[in-house]
């Protein structure tokens, strides 16, 4: 390899180099890399002319604490097989973010199997992600609709609907106006809609089908929002529904909010779980990051921590004060309460400490259980979850 290596954004001509690396490197066509040109800035690395790794970047808003954050996601990255084992998708990763942090990112979001080079570098996965499948007759049997209608397609209420139901966990993004199209177009989604008679919009569910060699279909949720357990439960009845033609219901990883609707409503819990690699937070900007964010408008605490710097060779002080739904983090030269790394920074901010147990057990350090209780309570409002991918 006598050229040497340069980062570049890429024009038309490195887009099209890049839609042919990603299909080499995947070994199956990447869709993404055309669909989301619109939409999303691509960084690739070239040497000698030839685009040798890359990757795509999503400059939107994530919802945490019930405030939309701007959040630079990261997907369809690669490196070519050649190319592999110099550590090359560490200098992409930081080439990736660049634009994204000057046009305003103060996280980063990225979903790879890959976890342990993405915690290197300050990404943290919240939370185990599983997909989810469920004999449709065992929830014909388990659920009823009541008096919920059920409509076919896509309206503005229930856009809004689904933006004001992310707004509750920490993690959905805030969908921008061709996010939906994207998604319909590519993986060919059927929508629903489910209210009681008279009512708004309470229910919305997307999912796609495939035939199968000799009968039936294959069915596959990809949203599911629900405003109430009654509603839920009448979406899994409508589901059910569909048993004289799929065997199984999949639910697409992430895809099934994590409540217990399922696992109450079950007669018999036969339903697999499968885990997959999951999603992973990085704070970019920890000050911006936590001014940000949503805060429970009727908490009053103030908490002294120290979190390792962005360089990973030291510790920084700060003052957390959190009022009114407000938060500020400001340099103090007080010694911490709590101690936190830029990986538990992430965890804690996207709510994935649920208890203290939790919280020490993945290893972060408190000279008082107050402290710490308070830290971890702070944040543990909306529960982390993430059912978008890009």
């Amino acid at each position: 390899m006598n050229h040497q290596l340069t980062f570049t954004a890429a024009d038309n001509g490195l887009w099209e180099q890049y839609d042919q690396l990603a299909a080499r490197a995947y070994g199956h066509p990447i869709s993404d890399v055309i669909h989301l040109r619109e939409h999303a800035d691509l960084q690739v690395a070239l040497r000698g002319g030839r685009v040798v790794a890359g990757g795509l970047g999503l400059l939107v808003d994530q919802f945490f604490g019930g405030a939309p954050v701007p959040s630079a996601c990261l997907g369809d990255g690669c490196v070519a097989p050649e190319e592999r084992g110099e550590h090359l998708a560490t200098d992409m990763a930081t080439e990736r973010l660049r634009p994204l942090i000057d046009r305003g990112a103060v996280i980063s979001t990225i979903v790879t199997s890959s976890t342990g080079y993405a915690r290197r570098l300050g990404w943290e996965a919240p939370v185990d992600v599983l997909a989810w499948a469920v004999a449709t007759d065992d929830l014909k049997r388990a659920f009823t609709g009541e008096d919920f209608e059920v409509e076919h397609g896509l309206t503005d209420e229930a856009e809004d609907l689904q933006h004001q139901l992310a707004r509750q966990w920490n993690g959905p993004v805030h969908r921008p106006a061709w996010w939906t199209r994207w998604k319909q177009e590519k993986s060919n989604l059927t929508t629903y809609r489910f209210a009681r008679p008279g009512l708004p919009t309470a229910g919305l569910l997307t999912l796609a089908t495939k035939r199968h060699e000799r009968h039936g279909m294959s069915l596959v949720v990809h949203d599911f929002w629900a405003a109430s357990q009654p509603t839920a439960a009448a979406m899994l009845a409508f589901l059910g529904r569909h048993n004289t033609r799929a065997r199984t219901i999949n639910f697409r990883r992430g895809a099934l909010p994590p409540y217990p609707t399922l696992l109450h409503g079950l007669r018999h819990h036969r339903a697999t779980a499968e885990s997959w690699h999951p999603w992973m937070l990085r704070i970019l900007d920890a000050p911006e990051a936590i001014r940000l964010r949503g805060w429970p408008a009727d908490l009053t605490t103030t908490i002294h921590v120290e979190i390792e710097n962005p360089t990973g060779d030291g510790w920084d002080r700060w003052l957390l004060h959190i009022k009114d739904g407000s938060a500020e983090l400001t340099p103090t030269s007080v010694p911490g309460e709590v101690t936190l790394s830029r990986k538990q920074l992430a965890v804690w901010y996207a709510g994935g400490y649920r208890s203290t147990t939790s919280a020490r057990m993945a290893g972060v350090h408190a000279k008082s259980d107050k402290a710490l209780a308070a830290l971890v309570h702070s944040a543990a409002l909306f529960e982390p979850w993430l059912p978008d991918h890009f």
